[in-house]
């Protein structure tokens, strides 16, 4: 199975991004899957984009998208994405939607295609905190979630994203940066 996986750059005056520095560090297989990994700007829309280019020349079985989530004290895969951007903070390219929908007259919320609970179950089983998040936000990481749900809606790509909090040099609520590409191992080894 080929599994695209991402991560994201450092955004919001942070120097660093776990998502991306758990991602780069994860090994190109893990039991019988093939990651191919991918670096994500962090803007509304251009994410996105990136990602399903590289779907298009990868036709991968299975899409993890990875983000920050600072404050937040385990590792959460996302439940559901919502149809909304709502900036608290300016993107990288110095957008700041305000009650925007991502896609007009799209559904108001798109389940993870993923199997989330056995991930999470896997993560705790290496004795890392994990939890189910039913809150991507409405900043880039809800607005990639959302467009990857709702463009591969009905195929069977399956898609879902993961939070994970700061690692200790960002401040705390942290995990060591270690335990992140544990939990992103085990996470990938419940699919």
């Amino acid at each position: 199975m080929t599994v695209l996986i991402t991560g994201f750059m450092p955004f919001g005056g942070q120097s660093v991004n776990p998502s991306w520095e758990a991602v780069s560090a994860l090994d190109s297989t893990i039991g019988n899957h093939r990651l191919e990994k991918l670096l994500l700007p962090v803007e509304y829309g251009e994410a996105a984009r990136r990602v399903l280019e590289k779907a298009r020349e990868l036709s991968p079985q299975a899409i993890l998208c990875v983000g920050q989530a600072g404050g937040r004290d385990a590792v959460t895969p996302e439940v559901i994405g919502i149809n909304l951007r709502e900036a608290s903070i300016p993107d990288n390219a110095g957008a700041a939607p305000a009650g925007t929908p991502i896609v007009p007259q799209g559904p108001d919320g798109i389940f993870s295609t993923l199997p989330v609970r056995e991930m999470v179950a896997a993560i705790r089983a290496k004795g890392i905190p994990a939890r189910l998040s039913y809150s991507a936000g409405a900043y880039v990481c809800n607005d990639l979630m959302y467009t990857l749900l709702n463009r591969f809606r009905g195929t069977d790509i399956r898609v879902g994203f993961v939070h994970v909090p700061y690692i200790p040099s960002q401040g705390t609520p942290s995990l060591p940066l270690e335990q992140l590409t544990q939990a992103l191992t085990a996470a990938i080894e419940a699919l």
